[in-house]
């Protein structure tokens, strides 16, 4: 009697885990992290940080991103566009920035929903603190917000 409690034991708590396994790989499927990263390598940092490719940058923002920021207590909001145009004036000024390199603390992903947290460095300091966030559409992951936190 006791062998089969001890057998039926082992079956349900395998089973149970086999349930946790799937479920977690559907809610995060392999490789979405890392295109994620990448994404926000290519359209953020090296895009507009970096004044890079602005065409990757178009690529990765939803056309209805919108950066949120929080000045002298009142919210402000700055449309993608506006953002890429003030980009694409400081690269034709002949703009160049100190390098900009990002280091990530989180990426946190819910289906097609994301959350991303980093930190962009200038010449060693860190100066941003960023939580961008992602939808994933038919065409793949697009920054659709982002507030932050500047050191």
């Amino acid at each position: 009697m006791n062998k089969r409690i001890i057998l039926l034991t082992l079956l349900v708590l395998t089973l149970i885990f086999s349930s946790a396994l799937a479920l977690t790989s559907k809610a995060q499927p392999a490789g979405d992290e890392e295109a994620i990263k990448a994404l926000i390598q290519a359209a953020y940092v090296d895009g507009l940080q970096n004044l890079g490719d602005l065409e990757k940058t178009r690529a990765g923002f939803h056309p209805d991103f919108v950066l949120l920021g929080l000045r002298d207590g009142q919210l402000t909001r700055l449309p993608i566009a506006d953002w890429i145009a003030s980009t694409e004036k400081r690269k034709a000024s002949g703009q160049k920035p100190p390098l900009t390199t990002c280091k990530f603390l989180q990426v946190d992903i819910t289906g097609d929903a994301a959350m991303v947290k980093l930190e962009l460095h200038r010449e060693g300091q860190r100066i941003f603190t960023d939580y961008l966030s992602l939808y994933k559409f038919p065409d793949g992951w697009k920054i659709v917000g982002k507030i932050y936190f500047r050191h």
